[in-house]
């Protein structure tokens, strides 16, 4: 990982060290007024707000601190930002991170230490998931670097390098922005690392900079012309005739697309090839909504025992798999269940192909190998033919009295309905990921969820994020009520930027998931009165409807009041269930991640 700290301690030493007394560092032009782009008055934070608005962000999610005023000042400044201020670091980052899926790139602003080593977690779930996120740090002053001081957010000691130290391993690239001199190079380096890498970047800049000029920001900045990468073209050839003739030998080949797919920018390539081989098209679930699933070929997600039925025994069954951008975890392989065979798979990743137990071929992109080998595959239709001769069709719930208790597969039976390609889902991490996998997305859906991962109350700040990018969808968000009472807060921002998403609350008392894998009194959560907590985030500012839903008759007068009469305002829909009506996937998943959880150590 690279980590440039521009000129942190030979360029910044202090012309005094009394205590008491601020150090001097020279003379820096500052400008006042409002700062602008271009110009012999461009400044520090004029072009960084200039060059977030150039890679295609209009919204950045914020906390302001001491350290990070007047850099906020000049995203303010800026016509083509638009600042939201978040209730925490944490939902600032979930939201960029939310942003960042939809709209390709996301950004957050906060201060030194405290905010920084606060929204650490979401810039690791970020790179987790492969997202690029620009988290620009408000910084110490210039004057403060190597004193020996002892300054606030802090934890009282004068090396001021423990928040960097925090960021390497979850960012790919990091700058310490404390000198004028080479701050240009180091913000152009940081933005275009986090495009290329397509993962997060840290950006710290002392607090007396941004309205700083220096002559490299006197001209309208240039736009980004990234240089593409490319395929090794004889290791293009070699794993194509390679991969081609290992599949084409197959009688029931198969192919998965994995969540890779995303930073590969493969996806369209990746149905192409489905389009020229016939193979059964199926997901693993984080990448669900990566693929169209009106394909006429898509079988479903395989994600083993809790897959979509039928699914799983024709993947398991094939004698050739191509996995497109996997990623084999403890949970997608479901506790390391799945009934794969190396032998049996080609797996290509976003720059490499590895076939079977055979050869490997580096520097070879799947944007470029995916198209290649859709020209020398053989068209099989073997699998898909047998999927269709085992399929059967999904079962319908039990039917209830629309007055009785309701069930949670009721809820998403509903919640099926309503889907569209004008809208999108987030499913947070608990029962709602099996829910939500069994939903079947219309064209042009949205689908995002955080398996990698897999931190609760992910799902607020996310959504605010992703609704943000996204303001002609309407989202659908599914949050457990544990989760739900991690980041509540930032409900409070969706309803000041009169977002309209609808989001179904399922109160079933404590942390299902948890419960599943290992029970114990410490997943019993404090039951909140839910829709009285929003009605007084609301507080009669904003549009904002909420209802409490008990049985199948108020489900389906709420979901036709939000689609409805209050189809622009943000809807909050709390579902009343038992503590014990999970998915049978999760009773499933559960027991076996359990039991991978529990294995002895090895003698």
């Amino acid at each position: 990982m690279d980590n440039e700290i521009g000129s942190q301690l030979s360029s910044c030493k202090p012309a005094s060290n009394d205590v008491g007394c601020p150090p001097q560092n020279g003379s820096v032009s500052i400008i006042q007024d409002s700062p602008s782009h271009g110009g012999s008055h461009a400044t520090l934070g004029s072009h960084i707000a200039h060059r977030l608005v150039q890679i295609g962000i209009s919204d950045v999610f914020s906390v302001p601190g001491d350290f990070n005023l007047t850099l906020l000042d000049c995203i303010v400044a800026e016509p083509g930002l638009n600042n939201i201020g978040c209730c925490n670091e944490l939902n600032a980052g979930y939201a960029a991170d939310g942003y960042a899926r939809a709209r390709g790139v996301g950004a957050c602003v906060v201060t030194f230490t405290v905010g920084g080593l606060s929204i650490l977690n979401a810039i690791a779930g970020a790179y987790s998931e492969n997202l690029p996120v620009i988290c620009i740090i408000g910084g110490p002053n210039t004057n403060d670097y190597g004193t020996n001081r002892i300054l606030h957010h802090t934890i009282g000691l004068p090396d001021f390098s423990q928040e960097i130290r925090c960021f390497q391993p979850v960012t790919c690239y990091q700058a310490v922005i404390n000198h004028l001199d080479d701050a240009h190079e180091l913000i152009d380096k940081a933005i275009s690392t986090a495009l290329k890498e397509s993962k997060p970047v840290y950006i710290s800049v002392s607090c007396n900079l941004p309205t700083a000029t220096h002559p490299t920001f006197s001209r309208e900045p240039i736009p980004f012309a990234l240089s593409p990468k490319t395929s090794n073209s004889k290791g293009l050839e070699a794993a194509v005739e390679a991969a081609a003739a290992f599949l084409n030998k197959a009688v029931k080949p198969v192919m998965v697309g994995g969540p890779k797919l995303r930073v590969a920018k493969a996806t369209e390539a990746f149905v192409d090839l489905a389009d020229a081989s016939g193979y059964a098209l199926a997901v693993m679930p984080s990448a669900k909504g990566l693929v169209p699933e009106h394909h006429p070929h898509f079988i479903g997600t395989y994600w083993g025992a809790v897959g979509t039925a039928f699914c799983g025994e024709i993947v398991e069954s094939a004698d050739a798999y191509l996995f497109v951008g996997p990623i084999f975890n403890d949970y997608s392989s479901v506790g390391y269940s799945l009934l794969l065979k190396k032998e049996k798979a080609i797996i290509v990743q976003p720059e490499r192909v590895v076939i079977a137990n055979g050869p490997a071929f580096g520097c070879v992109l799947m944007k470029d190998f995916l198209p290649a080998l859709a020209k020398k595959i053989t068209k099989n239709t073997t699998a898909y033919e047998n999927y269709q001769r085992i399929y059967i069709p999904d079962g319908v719930p039990l039917k209830c009295e629309p007055t009785e208790p309701l069930k949670v597969n009721i809820l998403f039976q509903h919640i099926q309905k309503m889907l569209s390609g004008d809208g999108a889902v987030i499913a947070e991490t608990g029962d709602s990921w099996f829910n939500c996998q069994k939903l079947k997305l219309p064209e042009g859906c949205g689908y995002e969820f955080q398996m990698q991962y897999g931190s609760i109350g992910w799902s607020v700040g996310a959504l605010l994020g992703y609704a943000q990018s996204v303001p002609d969808k309407r989202v659908i968000a599914c949050i457990g009520d544990g989760s739900f009472q991690v980041t509540a807060q930032d409900v409070s921002t969706m309803m000041r930027c009169e977002q309209r998403s609808i989001i179904f609350l399922i109160n079933n008392g404590g942390y299902t998931i948890e419960v599943e894998i290992h029970d114990g009194p410490y997943n019993v959560i404090k039951n909140w009165n839910y829709t009285g907590l929003v009605d007084a985030i609301h507080n009669g500012e904003g549009k904002c409807w909420t209802m409490k839903v008990y049985n199948e008759k108020d489900l389906t007068d709420a979901i036709e009041i939000a689609t409805g009469d209050k189809k622009d305002c943000l809807c909050f829909i709390e579902v009343i269930v038992h503590k014990d009506d999970t998915s049978k996937e999760l009773l499933e998943w559960g027991s076996r991640v359990s039991s991978a959880n529990s294995r002895p150590p090895n003698p």
